[in-house]
């Protein structure tokens, strides 16, 4: 059953240092057979607050979302981000 990594970020880091985690992070997705749906790009908030980026990744299995997000990659990745970006992350299993 497929999972996925939802993100939504309270305040987003600069330009510079999200584009720096986005290319790790990226590596790390495809590692672990990861693709995007939503990255970023155009919303509104209909119920609660608004937020300023929202990415999804889909991966196959709940158990690769959670090896990558456990991984060595993803935690060169989130060393970039680090107080520098607030958001939660979840890892959702599909239906």
């Amino acid at each position: 059953m497929k999972a996925y990594w939802i993100s939504i970020y309270e305040k987003v880091a600069e330009t510079e240092t999200q584009k720096e985690y986005g290319k790790k992070a990226t590596i790390a997705i495809q590692k672990y057979s990861g693709k995007f749906l939503v990255r970023g790009g155009k919303n509104i908030s209909k119920e609660g607050s608004i937020s300023p980026r929202t990415v999804i990744a889909e991966f196959p299995s709940f158990e690769d979302a959670v090896k990558c997000y456990n991984s060595n990659e993803y935690k060169e990745a989130l060393k970039i981000l680090k107080g520098k970006a607030i958001r939660n992350l979840q890892i959702v299993e599909g239906i």
